[in-house]
C-alpha cells in the first residue's frame, strides 16, 4: 500500500508588483493562471482526497477553480495554512525595506517578528499543528492530503521533515529551505517521513 501523501500547492500569480512583500496581505491571483492551475491539479489529484485551503483569496480562488472541475475535491479553510504576516512590511518594496531591519531579522531568524508581524517560531507551530491534524486525517480517511497555500507554508512542511532529527530546534536563516512550488505548482511530501508534533525550543 502506497504511503499517504500530502501535496502543498501554491496558489497562482498574485497580482501584485514583482519584488513587493506580501506575505498575509490579502491580494487576489490572476485569472488565467488560476484556472490554468487548477486545471493541471485537477488531473494530477488522486481520488479520495480531502483539501483544505488558507483562507486569504488568492487560495481561496485556486480552491473554487479546483472544485468546479473536480467536484470530489471540495476544501474547507484553514487560519493555520496563511502565509506569515510581515506587519507594517506588508505591501511595501522589499527593497525600501531598511537593511538593518532585514538583519535584524536574520540575526534572531526564529523569534524575531519582521515588520512587528509573525515570528517564524510561532509559525512553524501552527503548521506542525495542522500537520499533526493531517496525520490523523490520513489515518481515518485513508487517503491523501492537499495543503493550497503559500511559499511559507511549503517551507515549513519541508523543514518538519527534513529537519526530523533536530528535537525540535528552530531553524537559523541560513539554514532555512530556500526551494519552494513556483506558483500555481505543488510540492509532494510522504505523511510517513513528517514526524509528529516535538515542540519547538
Amino acid at each position: 500500500m502506497m504511503p499517504q501523501r500530502l501535496w502543498v500547492a501554491r496558489h497562482a500569480q498574485p497580482l501584485v508588483a514583482p519584488g513587493t512583500c506580501y506575505g498575509a496581505l490579502d491580494i487576489a491571483a490572476d485569472h488565467a493562471a488560476t484556472m490554468e492551475s487548477a486545471r493541471r491539479l485537477a488531473q494530477a489529484m488522486p481520488q479520495g482526497m480531502w483539501v483544505r485551503h488558507s483562507p486569504l483569496q488568492r487560495c481561496e480562488q485556486l480552491a473554487q477553480a479546483l472544485q468546479a472541475l473536480r467536484p470530489d475535491l471540495a476544501s474547507k479553510p484553514d487560519a493555520r495554512l496563511v502565509e506569515m504576516n510581515f506587519g507594517t512590511w506588508e505591501g511595501r518594496a522589499w527593497s525600501d525595506i531598511a537593511q538593518a531591519d532585514i538583519d535584524a531579522w536574520t540575526a534572531r531568524f526564529a523569534d524575531h517578528r519582521p515588520g512587528g508581524g509573525d515570528a517564524l517560531r510561532s509559525m512553524l507551530r501552527r503548521v506542525e499543528h495542522a500537520l499533526q491534524e493531517a496525520h490523523e486525517t490520513a489515518e481515518r480517511q485513508r487517503g491523501d492530503g492537499l495543503w493550497i497555500s503559500h511559499a511559507g507554508v511549503a517551507r515549513c512542511v519541508q523543514w518538519l521533515q527534513d529537519r526530523s532529527a533536530a528535537h525540535g530546534i528552530a531553524p537559523r536563516a541560513d539554514q532555512w529551505p530556500q526551494e519552494a512550488p513556483a506558483p500555481g505548482d505543488w510540492a509532494c511530501f510522504p505523511l510517513d517521513q513528517i514526524p509528529p508534533q516535538r515542540g519547538l525550543t
